[in-house]
């Protein structure tokens, strides 16, 4: 199968998933660059923040038109998680590829099974302390400047599970800390992608904003606690195999 076709399919899907569940598409971006379009690992994870930026604006969009983003928390919480970004954005150029393979499947493994845990799955509200998502923005922005993920599939467990925010809710305001977050990470990522692959990445980033958009349609069908389960195992099965690949490698 040719990149072209590999890039499209894979863009696709990241589309669905930043769309329908407010994260996961840097989590799939990721190894989809690497096991099946040849990226390296540090070129892959630059490469994620461009795909997941894009994306993830397109989807926003969609989702505050239904009243589904929480502008407040979303913006504290990101503007919390930037100056930590950027220092991660830094400090990953330094690390070997293999180091930034395993880091990654542990983070979404440990999402993922807290997004699995029933008392993470609660549809209630409650009161959002500023401290409170503040310091959660400011660990979600180390992580995606380190690993080069938008940090969807942190941030949904972490507007759900740490600061009582609904499903439906989380999954809009997500996409506006995946924004932020995705283009700090990348203000110190610009030399690594002068070498990038434009071929293959233009049609990725392109056919996952076509996918947002149907992620958005398919999100309105399920309820907020199928979504939840849906993304924990998605995210779970593919935090397994990469962690099993940088294993056997």
């Amino acid at each position: 199968m040719s990149a072209l076709i590999l890039a499209l399919v894979a863009g696709a899907v990241v589309g669905l998933a930043l769309g329908g569940l407010g994260g996961g598409g840097s989590v799939l971006a990721v190894p989809a660059l690497i096991y099946l379009l040849g990226f390296t690992p540090v070129a892959a994870t630059t490469a994620s923040l461009i795909i997941v930026a894009f994306t993830s604006a397109a989807g926003l969009s969609a989702h505050a038109r239904d009243g589904y983003v929480r502008w407040r928390t979303g913006l504290l919480f990101a503007a919390a998680g930037i100056g930590p970004a950027m220092l991660g954005g830094a400090l990953a150029g330094r690390l070997p590829g293999a180091v930034l393979t395993t880091a990654f499947a542990l983070v979404a493994a440990v999402a993922a099974l807290r997004m699995l845990r029933p008392r993470a799955v609660s549809e209630g509200a409650r009161r959002v302390r500023p401290g409170r998502a503040a310091a959660a923005g400011a660990g979600l922005g180390l992580v995606t400047g380190v690993l080069g993920v938008g940090g969807g599939f942190l941030a949904v467990p972490a507007l759900v599970g740490v600061l009582g925010m609904r499903m439906r809710a989380a999954v809009g305001t997500s996409l506006l800390v995946i924004t932020v977050n995705s283009l700090a990470a990348l203000a110190l990522r610009a030399g690594t992608a002068d070498g990038l692959d434009w071929a293959v990445v233009g049609p990725f980033t392109a056919a996952a904003v076509l996918g947002a958009w149907d992620g958005k349609r398919l999100a309105a069908k399920l309820s907020g606690r199928a979504l939840q389960r849906l993304f924990a195992v998605a995210l779970l099965g593919v935090a397994c195999f990469m962690l099993v690949d940088a294993v056997v490698r």
